[in-house]
């Protein structure tokens, strides 16, 4: 991706005006260790914030520009856009030399990472708790939660309408249980169509664990729960599935993800995110489907959570006016403002219901802001959740006991550390 760097100046800045950059010596910046609350540092004057995005297009870049620039006009400040090329080495550099962004995109997956090292100064955004409440849980390290959700995605069931008819299924058919859905994989498996394909690996398989009231870690991420019955129920679900010949992953029909199983028709149903929408519309147009909300499982409706938060630095000189920034950047407007431009779904419970007016197909994916659930958030945790997914790369035929103890024993080594 090509990086892009924007300039929105509202103000002269003089020379004696302070800058956002960070750098060394802030001794009233919110460093140290995880979980400090401190006050916010202010700089002086006018400043100049920067803010660090990675980007999916030109579309999300130009909204995102759009609103910073809004913000700077009102403010009085100015702000850098930049679109990374590479949003964790950029911002791994930025921590190690002293001057992060002040702003920057934070991955679910990377938050707890960073937390734990200090590079996060903590804030809440106004109206905290109108934000999902999982995707406060998703940003929250040692009970603190440090950044505010920027959008969000959730799990669906994906469904080729042309092939659910002719296979004579009607909307009665749409499966609400695990044993439904195995039972329509099957009635849509044909010589030529898998009933239904998955993507490899626990972002799409973990699903099938929350549904059977299972996860990777305890409540408080500091003891591993795979070695438990709901976990290798779960599992077993998406096993029998695969075993059974009426569930594939997609590497085994010869495709790159569960989207491009679906949108080329080696699928007739597959378990994706509402990112899907783009690929359709982009490489599969001509693809008639719907989306469902996941079958519940015996635990009750289970989906996963894939979001961001914008991050603040705990090394920022502005960290008041960055947080400042956050609260217009995630107002119900401006969510809005980038749902209709770059096709992210709110993070904000007030605004699901004027999402769901503007955008009906994507129903049942807004519905999974109230029970999905994020990543793995344990700091150090991504060579074990690689290893995991690593073991689960052939489920049909893996050893799901091997796969859960392996799991725990690496987690309480990262633990351990």
């Amino acid at each position: 991706m090509k990086r892009t760097t924007r300039l929105f100046a509202i103000a002269a800045i003089g020379p004696l005006a302070l800058t956002a950059c960070g750098g060394d010596g802030f001794e009233d910046s919110a460093g140290g260790e995880a979980g400090e609350s401190q006050a916010p540092a202010s700089a002086e004057g006018p400043v100049e914030l920067s803010m660090l995005i990675a980007s999916s297009g030109d579309a999300e870049t130009d909204a995102v520009e759009e609103a910073a620039a809004a913000w700077a006009e009102e403010s009085g400040n100015s702000v850098e856009v930049t679109v990374a090329s590479d949003m964790n080495q950029e911002l791994a550099q930025g921590f190690a030399g002293g001057s992060p962004a002040d702003v920057f995109y934070l991955d679910a997956g990377a938050f707890a990472t960073n937390a734990e090292a200090g590079n996060l100064y903590a804030y809440e955004a106004e109206d905290n708790g109108d934000f999902y409440e999982p995707l406060r849980e998703a940003f929250t390290y040692e009970g603190q939660q440090y950044c505010a959700p920027k959008d969000f995605s959730t799990l669906g069931l994906v469904i080729n309408q042309t092939m659910w008819e002719e296979a004579g299924l009607g909307e009665d058919d749409v499966p609400t249980t695990y044993d439904e859905l195995m039972q329509v994989a099957d009635t849509l498996t044909t010589d030529d169509v898998t009933g239904l394909v998955l993507s490899p690996g626990i972002d799409r398989l973990g699903a099938f664990v929350v549904g059977s009231g299972g996860w990777w870690m305890n409540e408080d991420n500091t003891e591993p729960t795979a070695d438990t019955p709901e976990v290798l129920q779960g599992l077993q679900v998406a096993q029998d599935l695969v075993s059974s010949g009426s569930g594939a992953l997609s590497s085994q029909v010869d495709t790159g993800w569960g989207g491009e199983a679906f949108g080329t028709g080696r699928a007739a149903m597959t378990i994706e995110g509402n990112w899907i929408k783009g690929a359709m519309q982009n490489d599969y147009p001509d693809v008639d489907y719907t989306v469902a909300e996941l079958p519940e499982g015996p635990a009750g409706p289970g989906t996963l959570l894939f979001t961001q938060c914008w991050g603040v630095a705990a090394q920022s000189d502005a960290q008041a006016q960055a947080v400042d920034l956050v609260n217009h950047l995630t107002s119900a407007e401006q969510q809005m403002a980038f749902a209709d431009a770059f096709g992210v779904m709110p993070s904000r419970e007030s605004v699901s219901e004027e999402y769901t007016e503007a955008y009906p197909e994507d129903a049942a994916f807004i519905a999974g802001g109230d029970y999905g659930h994020g990543p793995i958030n344990v700091p150090g945790i991504a060579d074990v959740v690689a290893d995991l997914n690593s073991q689960l790369e052939n489920i049909g035929n893996a050893d799901l006991q091997s796969v859960v103890e392996s799991f725990d024993s690496n987690a309480e080594a990262v633990l351990g550390q």
